[in-house]
């Protein structure tokens, strides 16, 4: 998956990322870093326009080796995210033990935003939080716009949803890619 997302990527305009989430099996294997190098150079995608996604569970183990992997990816350029954020173990101590680019904020905290003042709380603080650590939040299951209200008003940096489309096939992505770039210019 992780080549056939860098191949697919290639295609895109030179400003998007593509996002791929690794599984703690693909994370542990031993030729990780070698696998997304071969990836990257097959495909001819710049590395910083790639970036991996890991759950908390990834880090549970907080071994050596886990953490020399993720500084050999950064190394290269990859950014590296923090999935899931605040439903796991959700330990402080993984923000300080890795300088991850992004930390994604799960989607059960923004389903009940207008609901549920712990939820806008939780946003809050992990918006706050990211701010203070120069960390970039992205909002997961954004279906409304009054979630995506909510999520700028408390600061939240990105956003992703079916507020603005479900998933796609990588054969549909480069004609979404181009609706989205015409609304952006009409608006700017």
């Amino acid at each position: 998956m992780l080549c056939e997302a860098c191949n697919e990527a290639a295609k895109w305009p030179a400003a998007i990322k593509v996002a791929v989430n690794l599984s703690a099996v693909q994370f542990r294997s031993r030729n990780l870093v070698q696998v997304v190098i071969s990836a990257l150079a097959q495909s001819g995608l710049s590395p910083t326009r790639l970036e991996l996604e890991i759950t908390e569970s990834i880090l549970l183990g907080e071994t050596e080796a886990n953490l020399a992997t993720l500084h050999q990816l950064r190394e290269l350029g990859i950014s590296i995210s923090m999935d899931d954020f605040g439903t796991g173990y959700s330990s402080l101590s993984y923000l300080r033990s890795f300088p991850f680019d992004k930390i994604k904020i799960d989607r059960s905290f923004v389903k009940d935003l207008a609901e549920r003042s712990d939820c806008v709380a939780i946003v809050r603080a992990i918006s706050g939080l990211g701010r203070s650590l120069n960390i970039t939040t992205i909002a997961e299951g954004v279906e409304t716009i009054d979630q995506l209200d909510w999520l700028r008003a408390e600061g939240c940096n990105e956003v992703q949803g079916f507020l603005f489309s479900p998933a796609k096939p990588a054969s549909e992505v480069a004609q979404l890619l181009t609706r989205f770039g015409t609304r952006a210019s009409r608006a700017a």
